[in-house]
């Protein structure tokens, strides 16, 4: 039984882990300051983002564009601004965290 459920704390942790890793690399380049994962600040939320682009296979690299070029009018009248200091491994990975989300 201890290691039924141990197993289950190790998977749990395995998820988690990568999760913290791409929040903390959000919270690195100021992704935070407009979003949220749950909540609309002045851009959408993340939750919201997986949602629309939920199934659309071109999303991935759309975005990942979209964060280091910026853009506007697709979440509203305030520009996102670009990020073009951003490694384009870290967009990827962040964008690939933020279309996982639920």
């Amino acid at each position: 039984m201890r290691k039924i459920a141990l197993t289950f704390a190790l998977a749990g942790l395995a998820v988690a882990l990568p999760a913290q890793a791409n929040e903390a690399l959000a919270k690195k380049y100021a992704c935070l300051a407009c979003h949220a994962i749950d909540k609309k600040l002045v851009g959408p939320a993340f939750k919201d983002v997986a949602a629309k682009y939920r199934g659309d296979k071109n999303a991935e690299a759309m975005l990942a564009d979209k964060v280091k070029k910026g853009g506007s009018g697709v979440w509203g009248q305030v520009p996102m601004p670009p990020n073009a200091a951003v490694p384009q491994a870290d967009i990827q990975t962040l964008v690939k965290w933020v279309l996982s989300t639920k």
